[in-house]
């Protein structure tokens, strides 16, 4: 079933196209990840599906509601979490908590079951003031609010960004948990990581879809030749290495650069394998050079697909 289908949408700032022509659709109870970086047009997306922003053109439907004509409808059954932090930060925890579930016309007892797994772990600050709590308590009280009133679609914009990695995990673990009670989620990030804890992602750059499907089958597709090399001048060795002619790209990724490769080198008439980028490297005077093979990560995939 279909709960989220979207067609062609388009947004523009002041000339400037946020959105370029965007099409998907998202099952119930599935985990869907828009992975892109900062100013990909991931906010503008969520708010246009969360009523919150119009479209310049296209279509969205979210459970049967049409964005524009059922708005009303929309917004008594999504759950939004914003990028930015933006619940009453002078009110306490449990105010601000108490404010969500009356406005759903519900209370903090009846639905507590709904947030218990998250909220738990805040319920002993719940006579802090939002404003003092620190990034990670105040994302779980966030996703308490967008959950207490029992949504059909949990929209999350970013819901990890500055969050230490202790708290990343516990949220994950609370939306695969939403996912196993049906609850469909669409969530943002920059976390190139963060797409293999979804059951599908769009990968966007510039407002544009670049890939739509499975974490696993994106990384299937991947059809270079993929290594990981490290020396002991890393600067200078990116730079000699996006110099060499057989190389494709090379980016550094954490203790290494990862270096693609064409299966053949067509001009040529033959591979390149390890050993000859080992050789040309010696000759530009790189030291402890260390090259091995390696399977394509998500962001390896990105990367590709916007070189």
């Amino acid at each position: 079933m279909k709960v989220v289908s979207v067609n062609n949408i388009t947004k523009s700032y002041k000339g400037v196209e946020a959105l370029k022509g965007i099409s998907f659709e998202v099952e119930k109870g599935e985990i869907f990840g828009i992975i892109g970086p900062d100013g990909a047009g991931k906010t503008s997306l969520f708010r246009i599906l969360t009523t919150l922003l119009l479209a310049d053109s296209g279509t969205a439907v979210v459970d049967g509601n049409d964005v524009i004509t059922d708005y009303k409808q929309i917004r008594r059954k999504v759950g939004y979490m914003p990028g930015r932090f933006s619940l009453y930060q002078d009110l306490t925890v449990e105010e601000n908590l108490h404010i969500f579930a009356t406005l759903f016309g519900t209370t903090i007892k009846e639905n507590y079951h709904l947030v218990e797994a998250i909220y738990s772990q805040i319920e002993p600050f719940k006579d802090r003031k939002a404003g003092a709590l620190s990034g990670g308590m105040k994302q779980k009280l966030a996703l308490s609010c967008a959950l207490i009133h029992e949504p059909v679609v949990l929209f999350l914009d970013e819901p990890t960004t500055g969050v230490d990695p202790v708290s990343r995990k516990e949220l994950w673990d609370v939306l695969k948990d939403l996912k196993h009670r049906g609850v469909t989620i669409l969530v943002s990030t920059p976390y190139m990581d963060e797409a293999n804890m979804c059951d599908r992602i769009a990968l966007i750059q510039d407002g544009a879809f670049l890939k739509i499907d499975t974490p696993d089958q994106i990384k299937a597709n991947y059809d270079q030749i993929l290594w990981a090399v490290r020396g002991k001048e890393m600067f200078r060795l990116l730079k000699d290495l996006r110099s060499n002619k057989h190389i494709i790209a090379s980016h550094a990724f954490g203790d290494s650069h990862h270096v693609t490769i064409q299966k053949e080198t067509e001009k040529m008439g033959k591979s390149f394998n390890k050993e000859d980028l080992k050789t040309y490297l010696k000759e530009k005077n790189h030291t402890e050079i260390e090259i091995e093979p390696i399977e394509a990560t998500i962001e390896d995939c990105f990367m590709e697909l916007i070189h």
